[in-house]
């Protein structure tokens, strides 16, 4: 692997890069800097599985009493039950 320095921390590892922003901060090359621009796309894994339409209907109640979609209730449910499973 080619080990290339850092332009800003002269670094020739990772390591060095994180010991040398450890004692520093982007405020002390700020004037060094140049804009950037860049696009960054999010892309969320969704996986459906199926409810009974009661189970559903409940659910979607309870999340509609917290202000909340049925989405995101279920995902903090799942993730309560994992925590106590000890996943």
């Amino acid at each position: 692997m080619k080990r290339v320095k850092s332009s800003t921390s002269k670094a020739s590892s990772y390591t060095e890069m994180g010991e040398y922003w450890d004692r520093h901060d982007l405020a002390d090359i700020w004037e060094n800097t140049k804009k950037a621009d860049f696009e960054f796309i999010a892309e969320q894994q969704v996986t459906y599985f199926a409810v009974e339409r009661s189970l559903s209907e409940q659910l979607r109640a309870i999340a509609a009493s917290q202000g909340i979609s049925a989405d995101t209730i279920v995902n903090l449910w799942i993730q309560e039950k994992m925590l106590t499973v000890g996943r």
